[in-house]
């Protein structure tokens, strides 16, 4: 899996949703501005969009590995 470069902004966005999840109230909103916000960059950037997820979510979920 390529190292990925996220923004700042799709950061927060992921680090907003694993919150909700954590608190057990992940709103419609959030999991969509994250997952358009995903499909958007890896677009861009000519990356596949499910390792750009799986990427970001252990960028979030998983800062130290």
């Amino acid at each position: 899996m390529p190292a990925f470069d996220f923004p700042a902004d799709l950061l927060a966005l992921e680090a907003r949703a694993w919150q909700e999840i954590q608190a057990g109230r992940l709103t419609v909103a959030s999991a969509q501005a994250v997952q358009e916000a995903v499909t958007a960059f890896a677009a861009e950037a000519g990356y596949d969009r499910y390792e750009v997820e799986m990427g970001l979510k252990r960028a979030v979920r998983h800062p130290e590995g």
